[in-house]
């Protein structure tokens, strides 16, 4: 409750805001008692029209943008906590304007698949999350019986696999698995989401055995190679698996599917033309898709490890495509993180590669048997603001390639990232009766990725080293800047909320 000596409202400003998608000035009132937007003004209103006392900042000509919503980021905690926490996690999505996480329901131990395991999720990140966090549940063999639970304790929609998880907690599912999952959540208010890649069947007669089948095929050259390890997940691993999900569609048609980091282009037709039928699908694709490419891997180097694959130039320019091209009705509607950490020893780096950890033997980089994941959370919005720069030639000065790009940020990383978890009515906008989520952005600075900037718990990325372009002045939550790039976080502590109420 606000106090004499506390004003009721705090104003921020600038000559560049999105707005409701649009670019534009503008003046943003916050309530403090309640970290809601109460006003927005189209024009800089000065701090002279305010009480003399109100918490004021003009941040022109940096950008407001919506707080960050990142759809997709393991946490692994508890059970795996020395890979990643809600504490360091969190702390490293603030770093990099994102406001909200939602955690997937692996690495951790247990995996939230049961209600039960949702309730130690929960008791694990209570006052650890300097930003606000959603739950996933998952899909797996034998848990159908607990998804309807899961709905009611508030997860923001749940995730399968179609092939082998890495972790033993969280097997994949068949067929069988996936119709039941359908069954029970096809009036339910929630997103049934697929890691959709899968062995292709030999022939039509092995039916679903081939889904826990070996790949036939021998390495097709050294393991520490990069292209060996592509070639051993083509992109027929996810046109496949989309097929199948497709194929069972109509079993609830009710229910909205999503294809959780979509890498294979040649998968967009195939998703296009489900939509086109009437199917209720999306797809999100991955910051390092859209940036990084398989002929710029040197040998391994397996911080760049990942299931679906980094694949090649040619594969990244056609998801560029379909994001610039069918914006409005295109299938790949958000980009996300997949935030997926380890301890630097599960890479095996050779020592010459930088997050090198040394394990008292000499690492080759197999890309084999390497842990794969890619650590970026807080890293996204900069990544994509140096690869629409350099695809769009963006230039300091305000014109029409930069306004689109700043709105196309926005579009794909807040306000459809929101409504991809049920939050559109809260977060991803800088509107009345939002949360006051703000991410102030300067999109000419440029900064180098170094141990210090990267706030999650281990420091091995392939973005380490990078020059990247566009930084993160300062995140606000719920009205209260959490974070600054001159003075850090401050010393309030987290202040982060656990997102537990059920979908509508």
């Amino acid at each position: 409750m606000a106090t004499a000596n506390i004003p009721s409202i705090a104003v921020v400003a600038s000559s560049r805001a999105v707005i409701s998608g649009r670019l534009t000035s503008a003046t943003v009132v916050i309530s403090r008692t309640t970290g809601k937007i109460t006003a927005v003004f189209d024009s800089v209103i000065p701090a002279s029209e305010f009480p003399a006392d109100t918490p004021y900042t003009d941040y022109s000509p940096n950008v407001l943008l919506p707080g960050l919503v990142d759809a997709h980021v393991h946490l692994n905690e508890p059970g795996r906590t020395e890979w990643e926490g809600f504490y360091t996690g969190t702390q490293a999505a603030a770093f990099g304007g994102v406001t909200t996480v939602i955690d997937m329901p692996l690495n951790a131990i247990p995996p939230t698949t049961t209600v039960a395991g949702l309730k130690e999720k929960l008791d694990a990140a209570s006052g650890k999350c300097w930003v606000d966090v959603g739950f996933y549940g998952g899909i797996i063999p034998g848990n159908a019986h607990e998804l309807k639970g899961l709905v009611q304790e508030g997860v923001r929609g749940f995730k399968g696999f179609l092939i082998d998880s890495g972790v033993d907690e969280f097997p994949a599912v068949g067929q069988k698995d996936i119709q039941k999952a359908m069954a029970e959540l096809a009036d339910e208010p929630t997103t049934l989401m697929f890691h959709a890649e899968m062995v292709p069947p030999i022939t039509k007669s092995v039916g679903d055995e081939a889904q826990s089948s070996d790949p036939p095929a021998a390495p097709t050259g050294p393991l520490e190679a990069y292209s060996t390890f592509l070639d051993s997940r083509p992109s027929e691993f996810e046109t496949c698996a989309i097929e199948s999900i497709m194929s069972m569609a109509h079993l609830a048609p009710n229910l909205q599917l999503h294809i959780v980091h979509l890498s294979a282009m040649e998968a967009i037709p195939i998703l296009r033309e489900a939509r086109a039928r009437g199917v209720k699908v999306t797809a999100e694709t991955c910051f390092h898709y859209l940036s990084l490419a398989s002929e710029q891997i040197r040998d391994g180097d397996t911080r760049h490890k990942c299931c679906p694959p980094i694949r090649s130039q040619l594969n990244q320019d056609g998801l560029w495509d379909e994001l610039e091209q069918h914006a409005g009705d295109g299938v790949i509607k958000t980009v996300v993180s997949d935030h997926s950490p380890c301890t630097p020893n599960l890479k095996q780096l050779p020592s010459h590669i930088p997050g090198y950890f040394d394990t008292g033997k000499e690492e080759t980089g197999d890309f084999f048997s390497a842990w794969g994941g890619i650590s970026s959370v807080g890293l996204g919005l900069p990544i994509l603001w140096t690869e629409l720069s350099r695809r769009k030639g963006l230039t300091p000065n305000e014109d029409e390639n930069t306004k689109k790009a700043l709105q196309d940020v926005v579009r794909l990383c807040c306000a459809n990232t929101a409504a991809q978890v049920g939050l559109e009515t809260r977060k991803g906008d800088l509107r009345v009766g939002f949360d006051a989520d703000i991410c102030v952005f300067d999109d000419s600075a440029e900064w180098v990725v170094e141990p210090s900037t990267m706030l999650f718990r281990n420091k091995c990325s392939p973005y380490q080293g990078r020059t990247l372009r566009g930084m993160v002045r300062e995140t606000w939550l719920r009205g209260e800047r959490i974070f600054s790039r001159e003075n850090n976080f401050g010393d309030k502590g987290p202040a982060g909320k656990l997102l537990l109420e059920k979908r509508v």
